[in-house]
Formats: C-alpha cells, sequence, structure tokens
C-alpha cells in the first residue's frame, strides 16, 4: 500500500508478524499484542484507512497529512500524539536536511508518519526487536527510542556547525576579510536558530512524558525519557555556546573591517597632507601678482623645490614613524 513501509504485530516484546491494514482492528482485540506501524509521507486514502482503524483523533490525522507542525506533545483520550522535527546533514551537499515526523501513541499501537528527508527508523525498530525485554515494555519503549534516535541525529549536526565555526574563525583573523564571511556568518546563524526551534520544545515535552498523567507511558518505561531529557538538554546548551560564538565572531568581524577601513583612510589623510603641502606653495607661486620678490631672485626656483621635498620627506617620516604609512 503506498506511505506503508511496516506494519508488524509484537507481543511479549516479541515480533509476531506483519499484518494488514485491514486485519488490524482484529489484532488489537487480543490482550498483550500491539501494532507498530511505519508510514512514510502516506496519501489521505492510507491515512483514512489508519484513523479508523485506530480510531485516532480528527485533529491530529489532520495535522499528520498537513505536516509543517511545531514540536508538540497533545493529549487526545487515552491517546498522545508528537510532533517531532528531525535533522540530519546531507553527505553530498553539506546542507541541513529537515523533516517531520509524528507518531500516535496508544496503549496498543505506535504509528509513525515521516514527512520530508528524515532518516528512515528501520534500525529504529531493529534496535528494538534485539531487545525483547524492552519491547515488552510496549508502545512506550518505542516511542522512546524513536525520540532518541531523532535527538541523537542532532549531535552529529552540532559537531559540523563547531567545525564550520572554527574555519569561520581562521577566515577572520588569518585571512582576508571578505563580505562572504559575514554572510556565512548569519548562514550559520539562521540554520541554528531552525536547529533551536526543532530541539528546545523536546525538554517540555520530556517532562510531561516522565510525569504520571501521562498514562498511555507505564511507570517502567517513563525513567527512558530522562534519558531524551538529558541529551535534549545537552544538544540546547551546545547550540546556545554555538550561537553566542557566532555573535562574538560576527561582532570580531565587523571590529577588523572596521579597523581596515580605520588604517585606510589614515593612509589616504597621510597621502592628502603630504601632497597638501607642494600643492599650497605651488599654488603660492602660481598667483598671478606683478611684484613678487621671490621672482627675480637667482635662487627663488630651487629654494621652493627643496622647500617642497623636504616638507614632504619630513612629513612622510613621521607618518611612517606613527604608523599611518
Amino acid at each position: 500500500m503506498n506511505g506503508v513501509v511496516n506494519s508488524v504485530a509484537y507481543a511479549g516484546g516479541l515480533r509476531i508478524g506483519d499484518v494488514a491494514i485491514p486485519d488490524i482492528s482484529e489484532v488489537l482485540k487480543q490482550p498483550g499484542r500491539f501494532v507498530w506501524i511505519g508510514l512514510h509521507e502516506p496519501d489521505d486514502e492510507v491515512l483514512a484507512e489508519v484513523q479508523q482503524e485506530f480510531s485516532l483523533h480528527d485533529l491530529a490525522v489532520e495535522d499528520a497529512a498537513r505536516a509543517h507542525q511545531r514540536p508538540k506533545l497533545e493529549r487526545y483520550g487515552d491517546s498522545i500524539f508528537v510532533v517531532l522535527r528531525t535533522a540530519h546533514l546531507d553527505p553530498t551537499t553539506g546542507g541541513i536536511d529537515f523533516g517531520e515526523t509524528q507518531i500516535f501513541v496508544g496503549s496498543n499501537y505506535v504509528v509513525s508518519v515521516r514527512h520530508g528527508p528524515s532518516l528512515p527508523y528501520v534500525e529504529v525498530r531493529s534496535r528494538c526487536e534485539a531487545s525483547p525485554d524492552l519491547l515488552a515494555k510496549g508502545p512506550g519503549f518505542v516511542l522512546y527510542s524513536l525520540m532518541d534516535f531523532i535527538v541523537d541525529q542532532h549531535f552529529p549536526l552540532v559537531a559540523a556547525f563547531e567545525d564550520k565555526l572554527g574555519a569561520l574563525e581562521d577566515n577572520i583573523f588569518r585571512q582576508t576579510l571578505t563580505r562572504e564571511t559575514t554572510e556565512r556568518i548569519y548562514q550559520l546563524k539562521r540554520d541554528l536558530l531552525q536547529v533551536k526551534r526543532a530541539v528546545a520544545p523536546l525538554v517540555d515535552m520530556c517532562n510531561r512524558l516522565v510525569r504520571a498523567d501521562v498514562t498511555v507511558i507505564p511507570e517502567d518505561a517513563r525513567v527512558y525519557f530522562r534519558d531524551v531529557y538529558d541529551h535534549a538538554i545537552r544538544i540546547n546548551e551546545m547550540v546556545d555556546t554555538l550561537r553566542e560564538l557566532l555573535t562574538t565572531a560576527l561582532e570580531a568581524n565587523l571590529s577588523l573591517i572596521s579597523v581596515s577601513q580605520n588604517e585606510d583612510m589614515k593612509r589616504l589623510a597621510g597621502w592628502a597632507a603630504i601632497i597638501a603641502v607642494p600643492t599650497m606653495i605651488a599654488g603660492i607661486y602660481g598667483m598671478n601678482f606683478r611684484f613678487m620678490p621671490e621672482l627675480e631672485w637667482f635662487l627663488g626656483y630651487p629654494l621652493a623645490m627643496g622647500l617642497m621635498v623636504g616638507a614632504c620627506g619630513f612629513l612622510y617620516y613621521r607618518f611612517k614613524r606613527s604608523g599611518w604609512l
């Protein structure tokens, strides 16, 4: 069926077998079993059929179909609806691919809906099936595994940001200042802001999942969400630190540009002052007065030229010594 990646029934932490969507309601009637369905950009027909089998809330299904939601956790009766933002590095372009995952969790089912270029969750399913003792905790542990996988994808992303920041600092302090460096800083700040928006809500979500009022999460599974909470806190702190360093780098870049411009202005001012001296002397001798004693003096011309050269040389020496030239 279009959009269905996996549809599997579990009991006692063990995989029972694949389940067709029309048969899910019958499987759910059997005690001790739960169904885990993985969807990838399903069409409206598939979502409608899944909604019917699990009795999902209309508003949650609408959010899952439209995507582009902020990270959130909502309760609908005895079930919860979780929206997560995914992010990972594109190995070919080096850019960041952002996606979205919606997760429906009930007492005997998990439905994950992926949108965008997010990584597949085959690894998560394999890891859960390799730990039947943990998988026996039910849909609560599956939700933890999915959240842990999504959050952990942000660590290599933040590490890549740190490498880019190091390269930027090298450009700022060791190479020629360019407009491109400033643009790269702004681009990194925008990317970090998107990562911040994806991770920051997870802190509050994990706090809610640990509390006893979320009955769909069993007591023995709540402790695992503290691990996701710790990871979310670490990523938030790392992102905040990088944003502060980028702000400092931007200020340093602008300061160095200002210093460079000041150095150029000092050089221009120094040469302007040197050129002003012969210009003034030549301007005086260029006045068309009839009676100018120096005009008939034999040494007048060489003395005027010597005065120009001497004054210019003295100014050049002083400016060079003071660092203006």
